[in-house]
């Protein structure tokens, strides 16, 4: 592996633009996020991690009428953000190590979540637990089997990582959260990994 997970953040602020308007609008991931709201009150707050631009996820549940905070550690993305939806909640802070003084009904990391070391994943997963409320959903694009991988954003390679499967259940587990669905490179998501649970 020859991608240093620290330049991440340097490639969004070099490539924001880009990124979004290379940004897939067609809503494949709709299945999945109907799925998760499903079991949202309605009107419930969405934090959004790795929001990015606010294309299309953001944008999808503000629509259904969800609260949504987005929080992402490239203020070049936010800034596109803010451009569209200047009364919108957004924040600059790192996964890695955000605190917000609330809890949610629901988080999402869709192909940010992804971006984190192994052991950087675990620590957010125990954070994203904490901002959670009772019975609230969780939501992750992950790799379908452990290891270190690499993508593109803007044509510049970034870092990616996953546990495995099992891993993903047993640091749910221990933060208090249930695996409520898995599938590997879903052909209906262009074939994302997608993992799905609920905090206890």
């Amino acid at each position: 592996m020859t991608v240093n997970p620290d330049d991440t953040h340097a490639v969004y602020e070099r490539q924001a633009r880009a990124y979004d308007e290379q940004r897939s609008r067609a809503l494949f991931e709709a299945r999945w996020l109907a799925r998760f709201t499903a079991n949202l009150k309605p009107g419930g707050h969405v934090l959004d991690l790795g929001c990015g631009a606010g294309e299309p996820i953001a944008r999808w549940f503000m629509a259904e009428g969800f609260n949504v905070t987005g929080v992402d550690f490239s203020e070049a993305m936010l800034d596109i953000a803010r451009s569209r939806w200047p009364e919108g909640d957004w924040r600059q802070a790192d996964m890695r190590d955000f605190e917000l003084s609330q809890r949610f009904d629901g988080v999402i990391a869709w192909n940010s979540f992804f971006h984190l070391t192994a052991d950087e994943q675990k620590a957010c997963i125990a954070r994203m637990a904490r901002h959670l409320r009772s019975g609230g959903m969780l939501m992750l694009t992950v790799g379908h089997s452990a290891g270190e991988a690499q993508g593109t954003v803007g044509g510049e390679l970034v870092y990616h990582a996953s546990l495995s499967p099992a891993g993903y259940a047993a640091c749910l587990e221990d933060n208090g959260m249930i695996l409520s669905g898995f599938l590997a490179k879903d052909p209906e998501t262009q074939s994302h990994t997608v993992l799905m649970a609920h905090k206890i």
